[in-house]
């Protein structure tokens, strides 16, 4: 990429779009292009092909897509896949009609089976069933994977998958019922801080930036308990769900960003095909620190963090999701790439930007 192409980055204004849009600019990337939601909804293909035909990017970065932690999985199974299918179909195939230089698809580790050997490698992919609670969004980031590598060996196209592994970090989603595991822990910690101290003016707050379930600050203190009491706040306790058991890796996201723009730079699908013989496929790239920790000993450290000093409480009643989901990022590593953010500095780092917003 020069520094005056013309670089669309789709999905700008969430955690991953934002974080490579700012990794953009801070190298001195000028021509940079984003459009909101409600300028252009991705799943439209008419839309879509519009957009193409009057901006002409010639760069890619697809980090639009429909997404939520284990809860919206289960419950909304069919707006994972149709919504994610729609944005790559149309976005992958109109990168190809109007001929752009280079794409990076995101995906997820997710897609990678749920009793697969840790660490992952590329190589696991669809070897056996995936976790069922995210399986309908893990086969279509898969098909986005797929749909990438078809183009580049049908039609010559440099199209680049990567994989990051679960990601935390500024403009993360804080919805007490779509979030990730992190952004939510953090924030509920926060929350349940305020209410052990009585900090009332804190909680509503919070309620005014981020309304739950259409409740803002102005309720009334029995209505904010009640919001309070279903995502497990209560006075001098707080329950997570799960066991605490299932170990997770966490990247920062500017230094996903990194590594989205080092490999746009750097990678071609020549590159990860080569070497590969007759049958070229898992070409994608994972994105990730190689490191993990249970969920209880990042709840510990979000409570550190926040200075919680309450009872944790784990309902092991309430699924856990794939036990163990650790990346191996060897390829990328040998590629040049590694992360520079740790966990317990990255935590820091989040609730000081959760705080000041």
């Amino acid at each position: 990429m020069e520094k005056d192409s013309k670089i669309y980055v789709a999905g700008h204004r969430g955690l991953v779009g934002s974080a490579i849009w700012r990794g953009l600019e801070k190298q001195g990337y000028s021509r940079l292009i984003g459009y909101t939601h409600a300028q252009l909804d991705l799943t439209d293909q008419r839309a879509v092909e519009q957009f193409f035909e009057a901006e002409k990017p010639e760069y890619i970065f697809l980090a639009a897509a429909h997404v939520g932690g284990i809860m919206a999985n289960s419950l909304y199974r069919a707006d994972f896949i149709w919504h994610n299918l729609q944005i790559q179909n149309n976005v992958i195939a109109a990168a190809w009609r109007h001929h752009v230089k280079k794409l990076l698809f995101l995906g997820s580790t997710c897609i990678y089976p749920r009793d697969t050997p840790q660490p992952m490698p590329e190589e696991c992919l669809l070897a056996s069933p995936l976790e069922y609670t995210n399986e309908p969004y893990a086969i279509a980031k898969i098909a986005g994977l797929k749909m990438c590598e078809s183009f580049n060996l049908q039609y010559g196209t440099d199209f680049i998958a990567v994989m990051p592994t679960n990601l935390y970090g500024p403009e993360d989603n804080f919805d007490l019922e779509t979030s990730h595991v992190l952004p939510a822990l953090l924030r509920k910690m926060h929350l349940a801080a305020a209410l052990m101290r009585g900090d009332w003016a804190t909680i509503r707050q919070d309620f005014d930036r981020r309304p739950v379930e259409g409740i803002d600050g102005t309720a009334s203190e029995p209505q904010l308990l009640e919001k309070l009491e279903k995502y497990g706040i209560a006075s001098g306790t707080m329950t997570v769900w799960g066991s605490g058991t299932p170990l997770r890796e966490f990247l920062w996201s500017e230094d996903m960003a990194a590594a989205c723009i080092y490999v746009m730079e750097h990678v071609s699908f020549r590159d990860l095909a080569a070497g590969k013989g007759t049958e070229i496929r898992n070409c994608h790239l994972n994105i990730g620190t190689g490191s993990e920790l249970t969920i209880a000993s990042l709840v510990r450290l979000i409570a550190d963090t926040v200075g919680y000093t309450g009872e944790i409480r784990f309902d092991a009643s309430k699924p856990d999701g794939t036990p163990r989901k650790l990346t191996d990022p060897s390829r990328l590593h040998a590629l040049g790439w590694h992360h520079s953010v740790e966990i317990d500095d990255g935590i820091r780092r989040l609730y000081d930007w959760y705080c000041k917003q």
